[in-house]
């Protein structure tokens, strides 16, 4: 089976769990701590991810592992409440499948959220932080193979893989509700080990705000795809050796709770201004 026609196949799936006249044109990508704005979509339609072709499970704490069709007011959405990542044993086209199958449905924008760690010191825990760029640390890439023109082109242009309008947009949605935000490079590294200290420095020293196991694999094959991403990346904790203090992911999934409310206000404000966008 090629690639084109085992997205095809997973897309037949998740359109026939949907309304007859569905026509999601936004994709979330929701991390860790971070599912439970899936739960208050209108009209919400839960699929579990082992009921899709080609989608492996979710099997890390914080990520229910279903993809759910609702409605943000007017504006209809797809979410994956989770993901999967590099460390779980997958390759980086597996990891980055969901994200075709969201692009493939019909959202042409999506905005993929993480748990991530501070490499700016200058972070504060709980802070969310736009995507402006970002560094491909996990030593492959989720394009690497035979390539599928139906797909996207053999050599994607990576210049904008965050869309400097729906940064913009973000922006302005966080002013509306008092939330200044800042932007950040962020590196993907394969995991599941958190950086060392030393890694830490190198890091700061390549230009990386922020630093995780996730996002650059659905950020590349939206690149690939064509549609425009968004990046919001919650700075759970300050990266290993800035603060001295060990890290674990209870303290992630807890400062990701802790500003659940925050998070789903901003997204529901940014989601606002893309279906005005569209209108």
């Amino acid at each position: 089976m090629t690639p084109a026609e085992e997205l095809e196949r997973a897309v037949k799936t998740v359109r026939s769990a949907l309304p007859q006249n569905a026509a999601p044109k936004v994709g979330l990508i929701l991390g860790s701590g971070l599912g439970s704005f899936a739960d208050t979509l209108e009209k919400r339609i839960a699929i579990p991810f082992d009921k899709i072709p080609g989608f492996p499970a979710a099997t890390i704490v914080g990520h229910a592992g279903n993809l759910v069709y609702g409605r943000n007011d007017a504006l209809e959405v797809l979410a994956l409440q989770g993901r999967i990542h590099f460390y779980e044993g997958h390759d980086l086209a597996r990891v980055a499948f969901p994200a075709r199958v969201l692009i493939a449905s019909g959202c042409n924008t999506l905005v993929i959220t993480n748990a991530s760690g501070g490499v700016d010191p200058t972070l504060k825990p709980g802070e969310i932080v736009i995507i402006s760029d970002h560094l491909n640390l996990m030593g492959s890439s989720p394009l690497r193979g035979a390539n599928d023109d139906s797909l996207g082109p053999r050599f994607p242009d990576m210049t904008t893989v965050y869309d400097p309008k729906l940064r913009a947009l973000a922006k302005a949605a966080g002013a509306e509700i008092g939330m200044r935000l800042r932007e950040g490079v962020y590196a993907g590294s394969p995991g599941p080990a958190y950086e060392t200290p030393a890694e830490v420095r190198m890091l700061r020293t390549l230009g990386a705000d922020l630093t995780g196991m996730s996002t650059v694999p659905e950020a590349t094959v939206a690149a690939h795809m064509g549609a425009r991403v968004l990046g919001l990346s919650c700075a759970t904790n300050l990266a290993a050796g800035i603060t001295g203090e060990k890290l674990s992911h209870q303290e992630v999934t807890e400062t990701a709770a802790r500003v659940r409310s925050d998070f789903e206000k901003l997204l529901r404000a940014i989601l606002r201004r893309i279906a005005e966008e569209k209108a």
